[in-house]
């Protein structure tokens, strides 16, 4: 059991691109739950002098470098949309670092529980240690018409990045909870709620 290695009941919050993770998480937090960030983490990861962007260097080379010495994420972007391989070779780099400071993270959290935004959750395997997985979900059209307006990018740009995530299918046969975001944000507080009662009870 995660409680036993963690001391704390930890919920994964995944969901495809454009889902509204953030939002939800939001919620969450507005409501005292701790939230540890993946995204954010991954950021960190990869800063100059890391281990992981020496690795990336060596990996793919250094024009995937900027003059400063940080990571052309640019570049990267375009390398890993346009090439699967390209994409496994990145992650299999930051997969293992991301996922032992996560770990880290929540060993020092003092909660009844905790979120942890892992938007790769699906693709990854670091966290067999995890109790609960919550998916944020909405249709594909939904999240093609968010990532167009967000991004200011073509439908087919849209569904190229959906193309390159995991499959919404499988993230749902992942979930212990599902949360429908068709809706719009008003919707989002009294959902978040229900489900925060819910892993506090788990919790106890």
């Amino acid at each position: 059991m995660a409680q036993m290695k963690t001391g704390i009941f930890t919920v994964v919050l995944t969901g495809g691109i454009a889902s509204g993770k953030s939002a939800v998480s939001a919620c969450f937090e507005k409501l005292g739950t701790p939230i540890v960030d993946t995204d954010v983490i991954a950021r960190e990861v990869v800063e100059p002098g890391r281990p992981a962007l020496q690795q990336i260097a060596e990996e793919f080379g250094n024009e995937f470098l900027e003059q400063d010495g940080r990571l052309n994420r640019n570049r990267m972007r375009q390398a890993i949309f346009s090439d699967p391989g390209q994409k496994t070779r990145l992650e299999a780099i930051l997969h293992p670092p991301i996922g032992k400071e996560v770990l880290r993270q929540v060993m020092e959290l003092d909660a009844p529980y905790c979120i942890i935004v892992i938007p790769l959750y699906a693709e990854s395997s670091s966290y067999a240690w995890i109790d609960r997985v919550l998916v944020v979900d909405v249709c594909e059209e939904v999240q093609i018409e968010r990532v167009m307006a967000r991004d200011r990018i073509s439908r087919e740009q849209a569904q190229s990045i959906l193309n390159s995530q995991a499959d919404r299918r499988d993230r749902l046969a992942l979930a212990d909870d599902v949360l429908d975001n068709n809706g719009g944000l008003a919707e989002l507080p009294a959902k978040v709620a229900i489900l925060h009662d819910k892993y506090l009870a788990l919790a106890s």
